[in-house]
């Protein structure tokens, strides 16, 4: 079940995300939608224990998954709009 739940959450967080952040180059589908909801999810793990927020084991829940998500949606949009930008 905790899978599934990876899923759902990430699903969640990353539509969640994209509403919030919203832009012509960003992702697009089911599945890059949870994607990007679950590797959101890391990333707020990831700075929540490097920032003593969340002990080891520990992971972010929907809100920080959101703003992880929201991270990972800014880095795109910079590194996506620097490669389309003519010479």
């Amino acid at each position: 079940m905790g899978i599934i739940w990876t899923i759902i959450i990430g699903f969640i967080a990353g539509v969640i995300a994209k509403f919030i952040m919203p832009g012509d180059n960003e992702p697009s589908g089911f599945i890059l939608t949870t994607i990007l909801g679950i590797v959101g999810a890391f990333v707020a793990t990831y700075l929540g224990q490097s920032l003593g927020s969340y002990r080891p084991g520990e992971g972010a829940g929907l809100v920080g998954a959101v703003v992880g998500a929201i991270i990972v949606l800014f880095v795109y949009g910079l590194v996506a709009g620097r490669s389309r930008r003519p010479i």
